[in-house]
């Protein structure tokens, strides 16, 4: 009996807190370069790449990116800088790359693009 009043008092699961994920709420803010996709060879190279490694190093891999997208706070008080790159042989697919100034953040994907 005391196990059950727990799980009903207890702590709800993440998913209610918000019913989407967080790339669900991936929405361009402005297109910077219409055409622009990534390919599987420069997903590779990204993959590859440190996080906390300068954007430059990023940057060279990459070309323009396809948009930006609103920043996210990824932990209190910090910001990062989000852009999307549609795959090219996905398009319904994004690479979304994250940035915290001049540093390399990290990557999330966007999966259903309507």
């Amino acid at each position: 009996m005391l196990a059950l009043a727990a799980l009903v008092v207890g702590p709800k699961p993440l998913m209610e807190e918000s019913s989407e994920p967080a790339t669900a709420k991936a929405v361009c803010q402005e297109t910077i370069q219409a055409e622009s996709v990534l390919s599987r060879a420069e997903l590779s190279e990204l993959l590859a790449i440190a996080e906390r490694a300068p954007k430059a190093d990023v940057q060279a891999v990459i070309a323009e990116p396809y948009c930006t997208l609103p920043s996210v706070e990824v932990r209190e008080g910090v910001t990062a800088e989000r852009v999307a790159y549609p795959l090219e042989f996905n398009p319904d697919t994004w690479f979304i790359v994250l940035y915290e100034g001049d540093e390399y953040a990290g990557f999330d994907f966007s999966f259903s693009r309507d």
